[in-house]
């Protein structure tokens, strides 16, 4: 070891250093002591943090109180009762940002949440479904209670085909507000699924249920939506605020299956293709294969069959619930 490089001070301040670091906080004090008595110009002190380099550190930030919000909402001003799930809060940041928008603070999918925020003025946001309440908040140094009204109520479809519920996978189910002679002048909801409670603002309504051909074999897409049926029901409907409507919705249709034969009961050809009118000439469907099947509303039809270069027709009639086969004979 070189002795003679213990003389240069700022060598001997790291070795102060490293003894100090040893000694802990009265070796750091006596080193801070030991460098204050040196006389040389090129030696400085440092300054040693209470409790050391190695002790704790102290935030000198102020830690900002949060109080709690608690939020509760109702369906119309004369309920007693908040309710009890389905909705989403959001509270947002009154000051705006630099792109004029407003900064998510704090979001909770309880019915009741309980939110912990610094003082500061907000915007509590509370929506059901497509019914929603905006309310400002003000935070001041204490826990604060809010309970938003909705002015909405539920509306719950089944759509039904004879006695019997029909399964919501086979249906198409759109809400509309209506506006002066327009009945479907705006889609509020376009996959409505049946049976399920659907929370709206208190007001008029359109709702239209389409049955889906979901059983249909050999069935080509029809405007854009394949499967989609002719069997259409539509309602006019009013939501109250805190009440639940319950909209049930006959479907009157049933399943044809379509057959080109030689003879009343034979064999069905393979490579037909089928067309289906109404009575007036408005093509409702078109199919392929032996023995295609779709649903169709109550009613009267044409059944046209190509086979080859040769064209057949049969009229038939639906009856709601009742599925039967429709034969077309080759002659």
């Amino acid at each position: 070891m070189d002795f003679a490089a213990l003389r240069h001070p700022h060598v001997q301040f790291a070795a102060v250093l490293i003894f100090a670091c040893v000694l802990g906080a009265p070796g750091i004090a006596h080193a801070q002591e030991r460098l204050a008595q040196d006389g040389n110009a090129d030696v400085i002190a440092p300054i040693i943090p209470p409790g050391g380099l190695m002790g704790p550190r102290h935030d000198t930030q102020p830690s900002v109180p949060h109080n709690p919000l608690l939020l509760s909402a109702l369906l119309s001003a004369t309920d007693l009762r908040p309710i009890g799930s389905g909705l989403k809060w959001r509270v947002f940041d009154e000051a705006t940002e630099t792109d004029g928008s407003h900064r998510l603070v704090a979001e909770s999918s309880e019915a009741t949440p309980s939110l912990s925020l610094p003082d500061g003025n907000y915007i509590v946001h509370c929506a059901m479904g497509l019914a929603s309440m905006t309310q400002r908040v003000s935070m001041a140094g204490a826990p604060m209670s809010e309970r938003l009204v909705l002015n909405a109520g539920g509306l719950r479809i089944v759509p039904m085909l004879g006695d019997e519920p029909i399964n919501p996978s086979k249906l198409i189910i759109s809400i509309y507000v209506p506006e002066h002679n327009n009945s479907e002048a705006k889609l509020v909801v376009a996959k409505a699924r049946a049976g399920d409670i659907i929370g709206l603002p208190e007001g008029n309504y359109h709702v239209v249920s389409t049955l889906l051909d979901t059983t249909g074999v050999g069935s080509l897409a029809q405007n854009g939506i394949a499967n989609a049926t002719n069997s259409v029901v539509n309602a006019d409907l009013h939501v109250q605020a805190g009440k639940l409507t319950d909209a049930t919705l006959r479907h009157r249709a049933a399943v044809m299956t379509l057959k080109l034969v030689n003879a009343p009961g034979g064999e069905a050809l393979a490579n037909s293709a089928f067309t289906i009118l109404t009575p007036g000439g408005d093509v409702i469907r078109e199919l392929i294969g032996a023995f295609p099947s779709l649903v169709l509303s109550e009613g009267e039809y044409v059944a046209i069959a190509r086979h080859g270069d040769k064209t057949y027709q049969a009229t038939f009639k639906v009856e709601s619930t009742h599925d039967q086969d429709v034969e077309v004979v080759a002659r």
